[in-house]
C-alpha cells in the first residue's frame, strides 16, 4: 500500500471527525442567528447528521472493541455507546424535521452541546486511555481510513439506492 497515511495515529483520525463537525455546528450556529433561510440551515444540519452518523459507527465497529479490549473499562465504553445512542435518536428526530418548524433549531443546538460533552469525555478519558494502552493506535488508521471512506459514500447515496 502505497498510500501515506495522514494521521499519527487512530485518536488523531477520530479527533479530526471531532473538529470537522465542531466546524459545521459553528456554521449552523452562525446561519441560526443569522436567521438565514430554512434551507441553507437544513443543509448544514444534515451534513452533521451524516459525519456523526459515519463517526458514530466508524468509532462503534473498529475503535470501541479495541479500546475496550485493551483497558478493560467496559463501564466507560458503555457510557460511550450511550451517548451515541442518544445521538442517533436527536440525529433521527432532526432528520425528519422541516427547517421551518419551531424546534428546529434548538434541537441541533442541543445536538451540538451533547456532541461536545461526548467530545470532552472522549478525549479526556477514552482517547488517554487509549494511548496509554498495548494498542497500535498507528496501525488502526489504514482499516479506520477504509471504512470511514466506505460509511461516507454509503451515507451519500439516495435512500432507494443504499436499501
Amino acid at each position: 500500500m502505497s498510500d501515506k497515511i495522514a494521521f499519527e495515529d487512530a485518536v488523531d483520525l477520530l479527533d479530526a471527525d471531532h473538529k470537522a463537525v465542531k466546524s459545521l455546528f459553528i456554521e449552523f450556529n452562525g446561519l441560526s442567528d443569522d436567521q438565514a433561510p430554512a434551507a441553507d440551515r437544513q443543509a448544514v444540519a444534515l451534513k452533521i447528521c451524516q459525519a456523526l452518523t459515519v463517526h458514530a459507527q466508524l468509532e462503534e465497529e473498529l475503535f470501541y472493541p479495541a479500546v475496550r479490549q485493551a483497558i478493560g473499562d467496559d463501564a466507560l465504553m458503555d457510557e460511550a455507546i450511550l451517548e451515541h445512542a442518544e445521538a442517533k435518536e436527536m440525529i433521527a428526530r432532526i432528520q425528519e424535521m422541516d427547517a421551518e418548524d419551531e424546534a428546529f433549531d434548538d434541537t441541533v443546538k442541543e445536538l451540538g452541546i451533547d456532541i461536545d460533552h461526548h467530545v470532552q469525555e472522549e478525549r479526556g478519558e477514552i482517547f488517554l486511555k487509549a494511548r496509554q494502552a498495548d494498542l497500535d493506535l498507528r496501525g488502526m488508521v489504514p482499516a479506520l481510513a477504509k471504512r470511514k471512506e466506505q460509511l461516507q459514500k454509503k451515507a451519500a447515496m439516495p435512500a432507494k439506492a443504499a436499501a
